[in-house]
């Protein structure tokens, strides 16, 4: 029980827990969504690339998990924070274009990029989780323009 709630998995949780809450936010304000449906894939493709890393880490890094899941939560955690400068000026009126909404999207995954790049360092995972979630990302951002926004068609 005592490696259940240990640090790592606690914060994990809690990283994870506020990211899905500002993401959804990011989403619930922006106008350029048309309906819930799209709210509702957009944020499972995001969340989704999240969930692969997670469910692969669990089988595959055994007692590294736990610091892994962490790291990448807070790599999550600051990618989701970088949004709320968006939310907040979106709720407020005095913001909510979308050049802006783009370029929130655009900040966080550059910052992340390179925060997951340390985050595998600094947990042992290896390169190879880097590159993996480098392809989950190109994949979601893929989807994001051809399913969800139909930009790309």
């Amino acid at each position: 029980m005592d490696k259940i709630l240990s640090r790592d998995n606690l914060l994990f949780v809690v990283y994870f827990a506020l990211s899905t809450l500002f993401t959804w936010w990011f989403v619930a304000v922006s106008p350029l969504y048309i309906s819930e449906q799209q709210m509702l894939l957009s944020t499972a493709v995001a969340g989704g690339k999240w969930a692969i890393q997670l469910v692969l880490a669990f089988f595959l890094l055994g007692s590294g998990f736990s610091l892994f899941a962490r790291h990448i939560g807070f790599v999550c955690f600051v990618g989701s924070c970088i949004l709320l400068p968006y939310v907040l000026l979106s709720i407020t009126g005095v913001a909510d274009s979308a050049p802006f909404f783009v370029g929130s999207l655009i900040v966080s995954v550059i910052t992340m990029i390179g925060f997951y790049y340390r985050a595998v360092l600094e947990s042992g995972a290896g390169l190879k989780w880097w590159f993996f979630w480098l392809a989950c990302l190109a994949t979601a951002v893929t989807l994001q323009l051809t399913v969800v926004f139909h930009v790309i068609g």
